[in-house]
């Protein structure tokens, strides 16, 4: 049961058809797993906060830099040179005390992954490489856990749903991330934020869809991003949708696997 504190916290999220009070104590038992309290994962964990998440837990390994600040919104100046996992907890708790957060103070491996994902419903990937990105979804695959993952490049972003684990309408199974991305590009050729820049805005835009998937997800309303991709080119301010599918060659849940 919700408490009275948080009927009037949750009041605008109760009276929603698609959410009410069921779906709110969906979202109270829920435990989400963001990789990243960056870029992306900043608003991402601010708004899962908001929203009532039960448990966040988050990974991640750095300290906050002044760099960081302009784009990385959970973080305050003063918090430059703290783990940005203890930075993240204190913001999460300043908005919200009904949420519980777990800092997991480590880069997330091959080695690691599949113990990290294990213990939450739903895992959301804001990491800016592409080793990450394989691990973590290979992790999830064999763990059975719903993956959010999503890229931020110069002005343009992605995002997408991962449930390879489960079959899809048409009797085959979802697609991996190795289905829309089978290799890694060659070291070199995508530079980092750090040598490109990005647009501070554009993570937040694209951390605050993170979360909406993750809400969609836990509570179940509308047509999620499984086998669909979203495009954003904020150059244009175009948004596109791009339908993939399911690979019999990739390694996971392909014909050889």
């Amino acid at each position: 049961m919700l408490s009275a504190d948080e009927l009037e916290r949750y009041a605008r999220h109760i009276v929603l058809r698609e959410v009410g009070g069921p779906g709110q104590q969906k979202l109270g038992k829920a435990r989400v797993l963001v990789i990243g309290a960056g870029g992306l994962g900043a608003p991402l964990i601010l708004y899962l906060a908001a929203a009532g998440i039960g448990t966040i837990g988050i990974v991640d390994d750095d300290a906050v830099a002044l760099s960081n600040l302009q784009r990385q919104v959970i973080h305050r100046t003063e918090d430059v040179d703290r783990l940005k996992t203890e930075s993240a907890a204190n913001a999460v708790r300043r908005l919200n005390p009904h949420v519980e957060v777990v800092g997991h103070v480590t880069r997330l491996t091959e080695a690691n992954a599949r113990d990290l994902v294990r213990a939450y419903d739903i895992v959301v990937d804001g990491s800016d490489n592409f080793a990450t990105r394989y691990a973590v979804s290979d992790a999830c695959f064999h763990e059975a856990k719903p993956l959010i993952t999503a890229a931020v490049g110069i002005f343009d972003a992605t995002l997408t749903t991962l449930r390879p684990h489960e079959t899809g309408p048409n009797g085959k199974p979802n697609p991996t991330y190795r289905c829309l991305f089978p290799d890694a590009p060659p070291p070199g050729t995508v530079p980092a934020c750090a040598e490109a820049g990005v647009l501070g805005a554009l993570t937040g835009i694209v951390g605050s869809m993170m979360a909406l998937e993750v809400i969609r997800e836990i509570v179940g309303f509308g047509e999620g991003l499984v086998g669909r991709l979203l495009m954003i080119d904020t150059r244009a301010m175009r948004f596109e949708t791009l339908r993939y599918g399911w690979d019999p060659e990739n390694p996971l849940n392909g014909t050889q696997a």
